[in-house]
Formats: C-alpha cells, sequence, structure tokens
C-alpha cells in the first residue's frame, strides 16, 4: 500500500516537474545569474545609476532554458548530475562530522580551513565532481576499459615520475608565506 505523499510524488512525476519544471527552474536560475553577474548584454545608465538588462538578461535565460529541457538527453544528465552530486553532498557532510569529533572545539566550529585537509577536501570534492558528470554524460566507463586493455607499468611509472617532479618543482618555487607582524 502506497502513502498519500507517495501518489502525491508520482502524480508530480507524471505531470512532467521533475522532468520539465525543475529543470528548466534550474537552468534559467544558473544562466540569469550568470548574466546579471557578468552584465554580457550591458547595462542601462540612468539618474539613479547603471542597471543590469534584466529584461534581457531574463530572455536570454528564459531561451536557453527551454533549449535544454526540449533536449530530453541533457534533462537526464542534470537529473544524474544533481542526484549524484547530493549524494556527494551527503558524503562530505558525514566526512566534516567525523572529522569534527576528532577535533578540539572551539567557539568557531569545526573548519578545515587553513589546513593541508582543507586543500586535499577541496581536490577530493572537485575529482568527485568529475568523475560525476562524466558517468552521467557515460564516458567514465569506456575511458575505465580502455585504461585497463591499455595499462602498462611502463607508461604509470612515467606519469608517476612526472608528477612526482612537477610537485617537487612547484614546492621548491612557491612562495614562502608571510610572517605577520604581532604587535
Amino acid at each position: 500500500m502506497t502513502s498519500t505523499f507517495r501518489g502525491v510524488i508520482e502524480f508530480f512525476v507524471r505531470l512532467g516537474i521533475y522532468d520539465v519544471v525543475l529543470p528548466f527552474l534550474l537552468v534559467f536560475t544558473i544562466v540569469f545569474a550568470i548574466m546579471e553577474k557578468t552584465r554580457v548584454l550591458g547595462v542601462e545608465k540612468t539618474s539613479e545609476g547603471e542597471f543590469t538588462r534584466k529584461n534581457l538578461n531574463s530572455m536570454v535565460a528564459f531561451v536557453v532554458a527551454f533549449l535544454v529541457v526540449a533536449s530530453s538527453r541533457l534533462v537526464a544528465i542534470i537529473n544524474e548530475t544533481m542526484a549524484n552530486m547530493v549524494l556527494l553532498l551527503m558524503l562530505s557532510v558525514s566526512f566534516l562530522i567525523l572529522i569534527g569529533s576528532f577535533m578540539k572545539e572551539t567557539k568557531e566550529g569545526v573548519s578545515l580551513e587553513g589546513t593541508w585537509m582543507y586543500h586535499v577536501f577541496i581536490i577530493i570534492m572537485f575529482v568527485g565532481i568529475i568523475l560525476i558528470f562524466l558517468n552521467a554524460l557515460g564516458w567514465l566507463y569506456p575511458a575505465w576499459l580502455w585504461i585497463a586493455s591499455h595499462y602498462d607499468s611502463t607508461v604509470m611509472a612515467s606519469i608517476l615520475l612526472i608528477g612526482i617532479i612537477v610537485g617537487v618543482m612547484f614546492w621548491i618555487v612557491k612562495e614562502p608565506a608571510t610572517k605577520k607582524n604581532a604587535d
């Protein structure tokens, strides 16, 4: 027996909320925000100041959002990517909860900023988002098969050596952190 709420969700699916309305709103919002921020279409100068051309920005965002929704493949990629990004977000929150249980309590709370873990965490999240996107496009599994079929220990050792050389060069060349005067 399904609950009333499950019936509402299934009604929303049949209505097209998840396949049309939500992707449309997401794309419209992101494109409109980018257009407003970058001021690509210029600004209107009035006696009160400069204002973005909201009417043009909204029309461009509207058209782009409709074009995206018209492509079922793009909508499927957006839905899969967003679902997996929510999972990645939940994993990162769980990770921070675990880290917080081992850190000293401060009035600011748990923060990784300023530590080496912060940079590692950012890199892991970036790689995770790239892998999610490649998987949604259907490119991850063929790439994995190609790597597995062309795996050679000499190639992997060469890549590892180049990575180590670049890392050492970066470490040698980087600017030293300036110490603030304690006055």
